[in-house]
């Protein structure tokens, strides 16, 4: 369920320089292939943890209920806006007393209609992730991110040296988030 590696923020030189430094290049001629890989890497850690590592702006398209609707993106910061979907598309901005929304203890985001006007989907905006940018990550995420692009980079021919080190997954399993159902 993660994005396209294109949406991903811009990353810093500085974690670029990381990789660098762990699979011992002295050389900044790779550097666009060790961007690809973070970002990969950082695709990968979305999926294990099941959560946003840095804040961006999501949209969801639930279909307009009144029973409590769980966002899917976590961890969700923010609320931005609901809006009522019709048939044809038109999307209508809801008065704050037509829903309620709820960010829990487990920054999970909820959403239910009080009552709709005839559209049959809600098109929700809201904020979700870790981190409002990379030096904020978790150090455990961030090391096995680096260790992971440094993995891929190492391995980047085809030549395989048994799987991604056991590392990363020890690093990001503590910020792993199960959901069911």
């Amino acid at each position: 369920m993660s994005f396209p590696i294109a949406d991903w923020p811009d990353l810093p030189a500085a974690l670029i320089a990381e990789v660098r430094d762990f699979v011992r290049i002295d050389h900044q001629a790779d550097d666009a292939a060790i961007d690809a890989f973070l970002r990969s890497a950082a695709s990968l850690c979305e999926d294990f943890t099941g959560q946003m590592l840095i804040v961006r702006s999501v949209t969801d398209i639930l279909p307009a209920r009144h029973e409590w609707q769980k966002l899917k993106r976590l961890p969700v910061q923010s609320i931005a806006s609901i809006e009522q979907v019709a048939a044809d598309g038109l999307a209508t901005v809801l008065a704050v007393a037509d829903y309620a929304i709820d960010i829990d203890s487990d920054s999970i985001g909820w959403i239910r209609l009080h009552r709709s006007d005839g559209g049959s989907r809600i098109r929700v905006t809201y904020n979700a992730g870790l981190a409002t940018d990379w030096d904020e990550l978790p150090a455990g995420l961030r090391q096995g991110i680096v260790r992971m692009a440094g993995y891929l980079y190492a391995n980047r021919d085809g030549v395989d040296a048994g799987g991604p080190p056991s590392a990363v997954t020890a690093l990001w399993r503590p910020y792993r988030r199960m959901r069911i159902g």
